[in-house]
């Protein structure tokens, strides 16, 4: 696995790049010579003292991307978090069974459904309703979260202005931001806003 470190907006120090290599390291049992780790370094000022240190990770494997983020007092305390969240991330998805081929009956039956020459024996239908408490946060916090779970979009209660917005994972590995509307005119959010962008102006959360 190959491994770089690179600052936004900042130099790296020497002991902070020989940290993340390390800790990194870990990960090489669960991957293979072709995966990258890059590891971004930043400092956002406009946060308190205690997650002013930030550490992006983004990782390459099998084809995918998986992305973890920290924020934490020191650049290494966010190392160690950071690499914790993508080694979850990296076992769930090599313990994931991989899909079997299909038979060539069962293809046929596909091919045969597409081309409307066979019924479905029933309509889909929504067998399964889950409820769940949702708090405002910001968006880059949202980023944080879904990446943890691992999951490929998240819904959250948007702290900026209280709406209900979906997060999700694009193919090319950045975010979309779905913001509904229910009627009227849609009103554009002010520009520097949206998933994975800059702070825009926004206020400060502390």
């Amino acid at each position: 696995m190959r491994t770089i470190v690179k600052g936004k907006n900042i130099d790296v120090p020497d002991r902070v790049r020989r940290y993340a290599e390390k800790r990194l390291h870990r990960l090489e049992r669960l991957l293979d010579d072709r995966s990258d780790a890059v590891v971004e370094i930043s400092t956002e000022h406009h946060r308190s003292a205690d997650d002013s240190h930030i550490v992006e990770v983004t990782l390459d494997i099998d084809g995918r991307t998986l992305r973890g983020r920290a924020a934490a007092v020191t650049h290494e305390a966010g190392i160690d978090t950071v690499v914790d969240k993508i080694e979850r991330q990296t076992v769930d998805h090599k313990q994931k069974p991989r899909l079997r081929a299909r038979p060539v009956e069962e293809k046929q039956i596909l091919s045969r459904i597409a081309d409307g020459t066979a019924t479905p024996e029933r309509d889909r239908r929504i067998v399964k309703t889950k409820r769940f408490a949702i708090e405002p946060m910001f968006e880059e916090d949202a980023i944080e979260r879904m990446d943890e779970l691992g999951h490929a979009f998240f819904v959250f209660v948007n702290a900026e202005d209280e709406r209900v917005n979906v997060l999700y994972r694009r193919r090319d590995g950045d975010y979309g931001l779905i913001d509904p509307v229910v009627g009227g005119d849609y009103t554009p959010r002010r520009s520097g806003r949206g998933a994975g962008g800059t702070n825009g102006g926004r206020p400060s959360r502390r």
